[in-house]
């Protein structure tokens, strides 16, 4: 079971001085696997409580934060693919995973809020068909230093090992990709008892085409101001079939997330 937080890339924690001394404290504790940012593109003024409408790009923050740290991992959780057009999406995957000396993990996702699709220009309800295509043509870029883009064929270098892969969402969807392009799944708020039966058909499908156990990474809230119940959750997710949690809570401010750190510590 490997632990990861959420860092937040949004709201007034998102400054260039927290975001660098949160992610150099976690950079120091082994116990803490990994960093993940979230991706909201476009927060309309009413649905804007508690960011008041302030993101970062996640591709770019991670890039950011990538020189400022050596040992963390530095995922998206996640990024909504449909927003993006796929070439530059994937220059910027394999730019980050690069100069991280391969420390990303890209966990991706169809997207929800209609609003956003509306003030970026694209259709809401073919976002499931533009996140295949791209997750196929990330397939594509890392496959093969020579790939082709509408008929033109380029170069794509640098070209790392690809990203753990992570797909958001539910069943079926989320399974079908998932087994279709080598990724682990990304539930978000279920608990291990809910986990259990899907963790297990992921599992029972992926053996039943000869592929090895998919990852399981579950987005969660650890009560971590009881570590004894803290503590019993994580066994509880490992028994469901959880290979990480990823802690996120709201924090004020570097103290309040080195403290957060330090609870963290004591469950691991």
């Amino acid at each position: 079971m490997q632990l990861g937080v959420v860092l937040r890339n949004m709201g007034a924690q998102s400054t260039r001085e927290t975001l660098v001394a949160a992610a150099r404290a976690a950079d120091a504790l082994s116990a803490v696997a990994d960093l993940w940012v979230v991706d909201h593109i476009a927060i309309p003024p009413d649905d804007a409580e508690g960011s008041d409408g302030r993101y970062l790009d996640p591709l770019a923050t991670l890039a950011y934060l990538a020189g400022v740290t050596t040992r963390v991992g530095l995922g998206t959780a996640v990024l909504v693919l449909p927003y993006r057009p796929a070439l530059p999406t994937a220059k910027w995957i394999a730019t980050v995973q690069e100069l991280s000396g391969g420390r990303f993990r890209l966990g991706v996702g169809v997207g929800w809020m209609a609003a956003e699709f509306r003030a970026v220009g694209v259709d809401h309800r073919r976002r499931g068909a533009l996140t295949d295509a791209t997750l196929a043509f990330l397939d594509r870029c890392f496959a093969a230093d020579v790939v082709e883009a509408n008929g033109q064929p380029f170069l794509f270098r640098p070209r790392p090992p690809r990203p753990p892969l992570f797909i958001g969402g539910a069943p079926p969807h989320a399974f079908r990709r998932a087994l279709a392009h080598g990724a682990g799944w990304m539930p978000i708020g279920l608990d291990p008892e809910a986990l259990r039966p899907l963790a297990a058909d992921l599992r029972a499908r992926a053996a039943a085409k000869g592929l090895p156990a998919p990852e399981v990474a579950a987005l969660t809230r650890l009560p971590l101001a009881d570590p004894g119940a803290a503590r019993d959750l994580l066994v509880r997710y490992a028994e469901a079939g959880a290979t990480r949690v990823i802690h996120g809570e709201r924090y004020g401010d570097v103290p309040a997330f080195q403290a957060m750190l330090d609870r963290l510590a004591r469950v691991s």
